[in-house]
């Protein structure tokens, strides 16, 4: 059977896969992508709008990216990152909107107030201290903070109402955040893809074996889940960007860099309220505080959400104890992950986070009353009849070994490469699509070193991310300048002039 050959095989059909697919064709038209899927329809495991949090995380709500220290302090600079990676996005999306690439801004990201809210004495100076720090920065210098009812109930009526007059709660606000629908802003890209020459999109593919040749290219197979039949495709560079599949396929490709790596799998579901009184009441996305032991995906958050066009509310995710790495995986996925490079690690990790499982098993024997009790705490006259129970996507934590071979659990992504360059991965969860833009360049310059030395590689991305090579973390002017162009472009509400309230 000859092989098919191609410049490049994108496996899975997520965000992160189309976002590299569409900047590799921007750089090189003359490239020949292959994009292989398991599933019968693109974005439709960790990318669907039902599967991720859809926040747009760009670090003004998460207080998990803004932990405090032992002095009282708050950090910020993973939030400072976050919310940089998100503007690299943001620009790639205003290229891609502006070229014709992808259609009206609505119908992938819409204008959402992102709004932290606590409740507690400590919560509330933790909060407090968390807005001066972030706000004396230009990144998030139109972030409000107000402890004044009357301005909470402006924010947040359906939060506030009802709520104990007596109980002492916070809110920080930034007026031009947004919700992104992931998975039709992925199907868009996809689109683009199937319309350009040079790119063939093979779904009910999934991927049986990966093998570097002695010339440096890869060998992989794929059954066609239709016919059974297998086929077998050639390419100088593959990105494992197939979600939590994504550890698997590493480990089937042998490189030396993937030793040591484990997966820790975490499910999750929601609660959903499509009820259009209820609905309309509530125009923003509401981040608390995490409970004690629970993992950052956690987070409790009442969010405004429109999916495939429709606005609904989602409270949670309840995260829960799963040996999944999918979906719609094998319940044998955890296990046939464990290796003789990393099986001491993964021992270590469940030895030092029993507190985390425990909590996770917990959350799974939850009942639908105790759930809307949580959900009480941001909406308190939440009725059950309103809110159903909708599954949420898998989620992998990425455990890595450690200098002394033990394990240790990182909550975040990671690009892992071969020395190489020919073959690359994406592993891991939050922040994730959001930041799919500056990953995807992270594994450009990684994997295509040669071609970004090159000028025209260069003002190409440049292009496309106008803020290409500079610091938005350092540099007030090139932001501003950026973001009169994104949130113009993506039809979003542009920064007000900060006026702060704290009583």
């Amino acid at each position: 059977m000859t092989a098919r050959q191609a410049d490049v095989v994108l496996v899975g059909g997520g965000v992160m896969s189309a976002t590299l697919g569409v900047m590799l064709r921007q750089l090189d038209p003359s490239l020949d992508i292959i994009m292989v899927e398991r599933l019968d329809h693109v974005a439709h495991e960790s990318t669907d709008g039902w599967n991720n949090a859809g926040t747009g995380h760009a670090g003004y709500c998460e207080l998990n990216y803004t932990p405090e220290t032992e002095d009282g302090d708050v950090e910020i600079e993973r939030a400072l990152k976050i919310n940089a990676s998100f503007e690299t996005s943001l620009q790639l999306w205003s290229y891609l909107v502006e070229q014709g690439m992808l259609p009206e801004p609505e119908e992938f990201i819409n204008s959402t107030p992102h709004q932290s809210f606590v409740w507690g004495k400590e919560n509330v100076a933790f909060l407090k201290r968390r807005f001066e720090r972030l706000s004396a920065h230009h990144l998030f210098r139109e972030m409000k903070y107000t402890e004044s009812p009357h301005e909470l109930q402006d924010w947040m009526p359906l939060v506030v109402k009802h709520r104990d007059p007596m109980q002492e709660v916070a809110a920080t606000r930034v007026e031009h955040g947004s919700d992104v629908d992931f998975g039709s802003l992925t199907r868009h890209m996809v689109e683009y893809l199937q319309s350009q020459p040079n790119f063939e999109l093979m779904l009910g593919h999934p991927v049986r074996s990966l093998a570097q040749r002695d010339n440096g290219r890869w060998k992989v197979r794929v059954r066609d889940e239709s016919t059974g039949e297998t086929k077998k495709l050639e390419t100088g560079f593959v990105f494992l960007g197939a979600g939590g599949g994504a550890l698997p396929l590493l480990q089937k490709s042998g490189i030396e860099e993937a030793r040591g790596y484990g997966g820790f799998p975490v499910s999750g579901q929601w609660l959903v309220c499509q009820k259009p009184e209820i609905v309309k009441q509530h125009n923003s996305k509401v981040y608390g505080k995490a409970p004690t032991g629970a993992p950052p995906m956690s987070v409790p958050h009442l969010d405004t959400r429109i999916i495939d066009g429709t606005p609904a509310l989602l409270f949670g995710p309840y995260a829960g104890f799963t040996t999944r790495f999918l979906k719609q995986g094998s319940m044998f996925d955890l296990f046939g992950s464990v290796k003789s490079s990393n099986i001491r690690s993964m021992l270590s990790v469940s030895r030092t986070n029993m507190d985390l499982t425990r909590y996770l098993i917990g959350e799974v024997f939850q009942s639908h009353s105790d759930r809307v009790e949580a959900l009480k705490n941001f909406f308190p006259d939440a009725q059950e009849d309103d809110w159903k129970l909708q599954m949420a996507g898998q989620r992998v934590q990425i455990i890595k070994t450690t200098p002394d071979g033990s394990g240790k659990l990182e909550f975040g992504t990671e690009i892992v490469a071969a020395k190489d360059g020919s073959l690359a991965a994406l592993l891991g969860a939050s922040p994730g699509a959001s930041t799919a833009a500056h990953a995807m360049i992270d594994v450009i310059e990684r994997c295509f070193s040669d071609r970004m030395k090159q000028g025209d590689w260069q003002d190409r991305m440049k292009v496309m991310v106008p803020a290409y090579g500079q610091s938005l973390v350092d540099n007030e002017a090139l932001l501003r300048q950026i973001r009169e162009r994104t949130l113009s472009t993506l039809k979003l509400k542009r920064p007000a002039l900060n006026a702060n309230s704290d009583t």
